[in-house]
């Protein structure tokens, strides 16, 4: 079984389209788990109308290690709301993937959601090709991880101590122990909100200062980036 974990916060407009291409999937041996941290709106209804397994949340980090505890599957998967999966055949091609290379713990390539041409270039040209570079050297995993349940308890999950970039700290820890590898059969489309709220330029410049912080001083536990968790509700 494939347990799929997504944080939430006031995802009414984005859950519905993830939870559909979910159900979608030829791949039908899934549980889905929501980790809620609080919303007001009708993310919890939206849930439990899909069958949802509800979890209590909070930042990501604690949201996932929440939904990892009650997950029933030998694989997570942890997803952003604000995520949709492709095609109908993802999670097969992903896991047939997974399996045949053998990994432990694997992320993905994003693609943003509206497909505009000037986002595509530069999540390409920022994300996309960087964690293909450093794959072997520097691994970096966000919005989508899948990682085996054992390995992650191993790990004893997320560092929840950690304000931003605690997926990339999970993959980085992960790689000492097991394999891990970026999935090349397909993408993950993801909400290009977040780059709209907060300028690409200063995004870009805040996840590049993060990535200094992360390699010459250590995981980010500080609020010096001042992290909110999902301040893009009005942003589509």
């Amino acid at each position: 079984m494939l347990s799929i974990i997504i944080p939430t916060l006031n995802e009414e407009g984005y859950l519905p389209l993830l939870l559909e291409s979910i159900k979608n999937q030829s791949l039908k041996d899934c549980q889905i788990i929501v980790a809620d941290a609080g919303s007001s709106d009708t993310t919890l209804d939206i849930a439990k109308n899909n069958n949802c397994i509800i979890a209590p949340g909070g930042l990501p980090a604690r949201g996932r290690n929440n939904g990892a505890k009650i997950a029933k599957g030998e694989l997570l998967f942890f997803l952003d709301a604000d995520t949709v999966l492709p095609d109908d055949n993802f999670l097969k091609k992903s896991l047939s993937e997974f399996d045949a290379r053998n990994l432990s713990i694997a992320s993905f390539c994003l693609k943003p959601i509206p497909s505009k041409k000037i986002s595509s270039f530069l999540l390409n040209l920022f994300y996309n090709n960087l964690i293909i570079v450093t794959e072997k050297i520097l691994p970096h995993a966000a919005v989508g991880i899948i990682i085996k349940k054992d390995l992650f308890e191993k790990l004893n999950g997320y560092d929840e101590s950690i304000k931003l970039s605690e997926d990339h700290d999970l993959a980085r820890r992960a790689v000492k122990l097991a394999k891990f590898g970026v999935i090349r059969s397909v993408k993950v489309l993801v909400s290009d909100r977040r780059f709209k709220k907060d300028g690409w330029i200063k995004t870009g410049i805040k996840y590049f200062l993060c990535e200094m912080h992360i390699i010459f001083l250590g995981p980010v536990k500080s609020d010096i980036f001042k992290y909110k968790f999902n301040h893009y509700k009005d942003e589509k």
